[in-house]
């Protein structure tokens, strides 16, 4: 071998060593996260239920054809499971039941929310991807709910259930609720503060509820728009209280400002707006 051919063949050596120095001194390349999840919004205001409903605790007609929905409605029966203590609900998870009239099954649904300070979505958004919930997760699907004064974002996990000896819009047992919430329990939920967490709870849970609910089907302003009517029980235990709310959804984060603004507005001038938050399952959790 020559001199030149020696002087190559040490370079060669030289540059590769110190090229394999500089790969395993730098940083790999950071992984890239996943994204943030891609909420749809729905709108949710209340209506004075004794400007809004009649004697028989339906719509007054008035109020039906302001936003075109005929006399039928569908009943819908809800429930929910915690512990005594609220263990679930207190860990911002919601674990319902709902049967809803003409269905063949049970709809389950897991639920974790996260509140949105000073209106600030993406900070909420963010804070879920954090806890696991980002775009790559088509499993859960997120929603803004959008009331009069706040906001709060919703990831929810749905799926469907049956069961023999239950008709029309019968909801199961509290023997049979936690069977059926515990066999399709998500991973996501079942692990949240340990392996198990989820249906360790569910174990020893009890029916909050069933609150039998009506709801109406029409349009506002070229959306599909919704009104329910939810009887629950009074904070003495010794009758009811009608909440009656009012919703539509829009994917368009624009949209949902611009439309909530709008339908208090119009709710306003016919003096059917109730100035408060929709707090359903906070009462529902309170009261039962």
């Amino acid at each position: 071998m020559n001199k030149r051919s020696k002087w190559i063949g040490a370079l060669s050596v030289i540059v590769l060593s110190a090229a394999l120095t500089v790969s395993s001194v730098l940083p790999a390349a950071p992984v890239k996260a996943a994204s943030n999840m891609e909420p749809d919004y729905e709108v949710k205001l209340l209506m004075t239920p004794g400007a809004v409903l009649g004697s028989d605790d339906k719509l007054k007609n008035e109020v039906r054809s302001a936003f075109g929905m005929p006399d039928k409605l569908t009943k819908m029966n809800v429930q929910f499971l915690d512990t005594d203590g609220k263990d679930i609900y207190g860990n911002g998870w919601s674990p319902r039941i709902r049967k809803k009239e003409g269905d063949s099954g049970f709809e389950l649904s897991y639920k974790k929310q996260y509140p949105i300070v000073n209106g600030n979505i993406d900070v909420a958004l963010t804070k879920a991807n954090q806890e696991g919930f980002d775009a790559s997760d088509t499993n859960y699907e997120a929603q803004v709910e959008w009331g009069y004064q706040n906001k709060t974002l919703s990831i929810t996990r749905s799926k469907k259930a049956k069961k023999s000896g239950y008709s029309g819009v019968d909801l199961p047992s509290v023997k049979d609720s936690r069977e059926l919430l515990i066999d399709k329990a998500p991973g996501k939920f079942d692990k949240w503060l340990y392996a198990g967490w989820g249906t360790e709870q569910l174990q020893g849970a009890r029916i909050y509820g069933p609150v039998l609910a009506k709801r109406y089907t029409g349009t506002w302003d070229g959306l599909k728009t919704y009104i329910e009517v939810w009887p629950i029980r009074s904070a003495t235990g010794t009758g009811t209280e009608n909440v009656v709310e009012i919703s539509f959804k829009t994917d368009d984060r624009e949209t949902a400002s611009q439309k909530h603004d709008e339908l208090v507005t119009y709710l306003q001038s016919k003096g059917w707006f109730l100035a408060k938050d929709s707090l359903k399952t906070q009462l529902i959790m309170d009261h039962y």
